[in-house]
């Protein structure tokens, strides 16, 4: 049975920034994850898109499959995703989800976004913008304090062109309670890091959520990550771990089947499509050098979803 781990609490309505500066710091050199607490997002609003969630994904199927994943937006069914590619089993993932991508600022901008019908969920929308907008502000929020951690201007990463054009996304999930007439033994989802710069997760309280703190440990250790009713779940992806040269951890996780059906939402922030993501001088030396090359944020996630779907970048 794996140990239940107490992961850094992180206050984001503390004034003392470079106190909170410091604590975000420290937990990204030991864990690369942390909760966010007072974070600002209302409850009422985290309860409805619940709600809002239960009731897609309590749709038929051929309801959902109307909405199929394009352009990487909308519904990916069970099994349509391995996050991790090196994983022996043939089987995907045993989730599903729904993707929300960058919202229309204006007339002339597409909405390449997909919604269900107002007539089967009148609200969702509505309530799925509202959580992106606030979603969206706090991890501006802790982007800027990451800055601050990395002795850089607090608005470094606004300045090297990494907001320039929003790319990033809401995602919902399902991980279905009962795996019973399954054979295989499978994850709810595989062992994998995140993609892009930070991701915030919140769930329904059903745990299953772990972390391996050290990637190359064989056998691998995994801890579990207990649940904070209202927190978010932070953790640094493998853009922001390129970015500081591996100080900050892009750390391994993976969520296992409970036995209880459980959800999870994830905001995912990525840098615009154009950034170029390189060692920040500050975190190499002669001693050490860079150990990933430069490279635009659109080719790398472009590659890490070749690599998770079977029908590649759509």
């Amino acid at each position: 049975m794996a140990s239940v781990l107490q992961l850094p609490i992180i206050d984001l309505s503390s004034q003392d920034r470079a106190s909170v500066a410091l604590s975000i710091h420290q937990a990204c050199l030991d864990y690369g994850f942390f909760y966010l607490i007072n974070h600002g997002v209302e409850d009422e609003l985290l309860e409805r898109v619940f709600d809002e969630s239960r009731k897609f994904f309590s749709l038929p199927i051929e309801e959902k499959m109307k909405l199929a994943r394009k352009e990487h937006r909308g519904y990916t069914a069970l099994y349509a995703e391995k996050l991790d590619p090196t994983a022996s089993t043939d089987i995907g993932d045993a989730k599903e989800s729904y993707y929300i991508g960058p919202l229309a600022g204006n007339a002339t901008e597409n909405d390449l976004n997909q919604w269900p019908s107002g007539e089967l969920l009148p609200s969702w929308r509505a309530i799925m913008e509202s959580f992106y907008k606030q979603a969206l502000r706090v991890g501006r929020q802790i982007i800027s304090l990451l800055a601050l951690a990395l002795n850089l201007d607090e608005n470094f990463f606004e300045k090297i062109g990494a907001f320039s054009k929003p790319s990033d996304f809401l995602r919902l999930l399902h991980y279905p309670g009962d795996l019973r007439s399954l054979d295989e033994e499978i994850l709810g989802a595989s062992a994998h890091s995140d993609w892009g710069m930070i991701t915030l997760l919140v769930t329904n309280g059903i745990p299953g959520l772990q972390i391996c703190k050290e990637k190359s440990d064989h056998p691998q250790v995994w801890e579990d990550v207990a649940h904070i009713d209202k927190a978010f779940v932070v953790n640094v992806g493998d853009l922001m771990e390129r970015w500081t040269n591996c100080l900050f951890r892009s750390t391994l996780h993976r969520v296992i089947p409970v036995g209880e059906e459980r959800y999870s939402v994830a905001f995912f922030l990525h840098p615009s499509d154009e950034c170029v993501v390189e060692c920040l001088p500050s975190c190499c030396s002669e001693s050490s050098p860079p150990r990933y090359h430069p490279i635009s944020s659109m080719d790398y996630l472009k590659e890490r979803v070749r690599l998770a779907y079977k029908d590649g970048f759509a």
